[in-house]
């Protein structure tokens, strides 16, 4: 199990800029086809922005066409905490770094074989650590 991460509005705001504190921490989003890892190709390992955390492979990435970067498979369950929302008048299941606590995007249930799982998220919730 991983360590929790815990820390107050205060120091978040000293670490992100207003728009990562505003999506990872104020469960906002980023504009579709505006994310930076969006049409990325570039191979590694995507990691949470706001602690380190290792959480997609590049080996899952695939284009939904949806505007936002998108994996059909984490690169553990355990990585992910998954919570109900219930916001905007519809049912979807955020995704969120189990770590710390950041708001990553949604997972979907129409994404390819073998998982049928889209997870959609945010560029700004990701930093990715390139192959070398």
């Amino acid at each position: 199990m991983t360590d929790k991460i815990t820390k107050d509005a205060t120091e978040w705001k000293e670490l992100l800029t207003p728009e990562q504190y505003d999506i990872c921490i104020n469960k906002g989003t980023e504009s579709p086809f505006s994310g930076k890892y969006c049409d990325s190709k570039e191979k590694g390992i995507y990691k949470c922005f706001c602690c380190g955390e290792s959480l997609f492979s590049s080996n899952t990435k695939f284009d939904s066409g949806s505007g936002w970067p998108s994996f059909w498979d984490p690169i553990s369950e355990e990585k992910i905490e998954y919570i109900s929302d219930t916001s905007l008048g519809m049912v979807r299941t955020e995704v969120n770094c189990n770590k710390c606590g950041a708001h990553l995007g949604h997972v979907f249930d129409d994404g390819p074989k073998p998982s049928n799982q889209r997870y959609c998220i945010n560029s700004i919730s990701l930093s990715l650590q390139k192959e070398e």
